[in-house]
């Protein structure tokens, strides 16, 4: 297995590509191992590693997040270790019970559907080049929560794609949005 890593845009985090796919049924963003230790093997044994502060499993790749005073030259080995024992198993990145309880809760609301579909056609694509995200959390008096993850989560220019683009976009396509805002 051939492993590619790609830098993004957040000095702290780096986009590893397995070249298969990692969470065709969704995304997923973990901030500390217990919020993985259920719900993702994988995310689960990267951050024992140590230094990770942060793990998103896309569609065909995985962010990871170090601590600032992690250097990449120690922890890229240990992580490309990581996924390849991980891709020996052959357990999937995330359990099938937590991709079954996202896809019920889906909203049924014909505007969020629309906001849904625009963030997943023209917005996730996009950020996903630089090892990240944006996921959808709410839709309430014409304000849009976003969070911001992966390697745009702590982003020097997340703000800007958050305002700039994504807000931008939204206003155009979906009268009702009036603001997006990043739920930290």
């Amino acid at each position: 297995m051939f492993i590619q890593t790609e830098n993004t845009p957040n000095p702290n985090a780096v986009k590893f590509i397995p070249g298969t796919p990692v969470s065709p049924d969704g995304t997923f963003d973990f901030r500390t191992i217990e919020d993985a230790m259920a719900v993702s093997p994988l995310a689960k044994l990267l951050f024992e590693i140590g230094d990770v502060t942060g793990v998103y499993l896309g569609n065909n790749f995985v962010s990871v997040t170090k601590d600032e005073t992690a250097d990449w030259t120690q922890l890229k080995p240990m992580i490309l270790a990581a996924l390849m024992d991980h891709a020996m198993t052959g357990i999937p990145a995330v359990d099938e019970n937590a991709v079954k309880q996202r896809q019920e809760a889906a909203n049924d609301d014909p505007v969020v559907a629309q906001i849904i579909e625009i963030l997943d056609d023209r917005v996730r694509p996009a950020v996903a080049n630089d090892g990240g995200d944006v996921v959808f959390d709410r839709f309430e008096d014409g304000v849009l929560y976003l969070h911001m993850r992966g390697a745009c989560a702590g982003c020097p220019s997340a703000t800007m794609t958050l305002k700039d683009g994504i807000e931008n976009m939204m206003k155009h396509f979906v009268p009702e949005v009036e603001e997006v805002r990043q739920i930290i």
